[in-house]
């Protein structure tokens, strides 16, 4: 395996592992909220709460994406399964939390280097 294949793999499994952690903590509750977390941030948690049906479905596809991502034979399934995860995850940041932006350029990164890695997957969608 190359250098690149093999950190790669390692980036892909990390970033798989992070949103099965996420998703599950959808569900279980188990990771503290933290302290400084801005006031509209907890408001439109608390909403998502709420409605009901929105935190188990984002867990849902967390947990699937994650879980496709980290194979390299279901990788490109799992990027596209992220996308939108990781459109609303971008787009909070950006209006709530701007200090979580460089996190989320990494996961952008990351996820784009498998699409790349991946783009013959994607040229059926296209044609």
């Amino acid at each position: 395996m190359k250098t690149k294949a093999i950190i790669l793999t390692v980036l892909c499994v990390l970033t798989g592992l992070m949103f099965i952690n996420a998703g599950l903590d959808k569900f279980l509750h188990y990771m503290p909220i933290p302290p400084d977390m801005p006031e509209k941030m907890m408001k439109a948690g608390m909403a998502f709460m709420e409605i009901g049906w929105i935190m188990p479905l984002t867990g849902a596809m967390e947990m699937l994406g994650g879980l496709l991502f980290i194979f390299p034979r279901t990788r490109a399934l799992g990027a596209l399964v992220l996308l939108p995860v990781l459109a609303g995850i971008l787009l909070t940041n950006i209006i709530m939390v701007p200090s979580g932006l460089p996190i989320v350029f990494v996961i952008i990164a990351v996820i784009g280097w498998a699409m790349y890695d991946n783009r013959e997957k994607y040229l059926p969608l296209f044609r």
